[in-house]
């Protein structure tokens, strides 16, 4: 199972930036997806997560109105639309796959494979 994240980079405050995460090596429809993501010095925290079909979605509180998850089950990719940065969302963001695929409010026990990260840096 691979999952290859892209699209991070140096972002100014309020801009926008779109990650995606690519899988292979598991049937991507039949799970939920979801980003995380760990700041320096912090906690890895959950960012949003989608259902296998996509027709739940959600999202943390800090980032609600900003950011969008969607995914494409004929691609097995999983997208995160980010607008408005801020520079506290500066951070590691790794996507996920989480063998429950109706839930889209996801805990880091719920992942079953993790990608690698990709950076995310907002300057002011």
């Amino acid at each position: 199972v691979q999952l290859q994240a892209s699209g991070g980079g140096l972002v100014q405050a309020g801009g926008s930036l779109r990650l995606s995460c690519a899988t292979s090596g598991l049937t991507f429809s039949g799970y939920s997806m979801g980003w995380f993501r760990q700041a320096p010095g912090l906690e890895r925290e959950f960012v949003a997560g989608i259902s296998w079909s996509g027709t739940m979605t959600s999202y943390a509180d800090s980032v609600k109105g900003r950011f969008t998850i969607s995914r494409d089950n004929a691609k097995a990719t999983v997208y995160l639309q980010m607008n408005s940065l801020k520079p506290e969302d500066t951070a590691v963001y790794t996507c996920a796959a989480s063998h429950h695929p109706y839930r889209a409010a996801l805990n880091p026990t719920d992942v079953a494979s993790w990608g690698q990260g990709t950076l995310v840096t907002v300057s002011s």
